[in-house]
């Protein structure tokens, strides 16, 4: 599966969210998942395995518990790809930015 394809899915883009701030174990995952889009512990698991296939989530058993942790090296590729793109917004932001500053001084900030 296709990089873009496992970014699609708004539910695998939360949990890489949980991922990128520490480990967890796939209740607390589930946990999560379920109360913000109702999904059951099935259909979470099924959003695990396909970032697992895909190599932006691995997982190590520890007792009876699976912990997961976010691999970095996808989302590098997803940004190599992107900086392609980046300068068709660098000078929007850049000039948004002097906007900002502008105002900032107007008002003696």
């Amino acid at each position: 599966m296709h990089a873009f394809d496992v970014l699609g899915d708004p539910v695998r883009r939360r949990i890489l969210e949980l991922l990128a701030d520490n480990e967890l174990r796939s209740g607390e995952i589930v946990e999560v998942i379920h109360a913000e889009f109702g999904i059951s512990q099935a259909g979470v698991s099924q959003h695990l395995k396909v970032l697992r296939d895909a190599g932006f989530a691995t997982s190590r058993v520890d007792g009876a518990r699976r912990i997961y942790r976010l691999e970095p090296a996808p989302l590098q590729q997803v940004d190599d790809w992107l900086s392609r793109f980046k300068g068709f917004w660098t000078h929007k932001l850049e000039a948004l930015a002097t906007e900002v500053a502008r105002g900032k001084k107007e008002r003696g900030e």
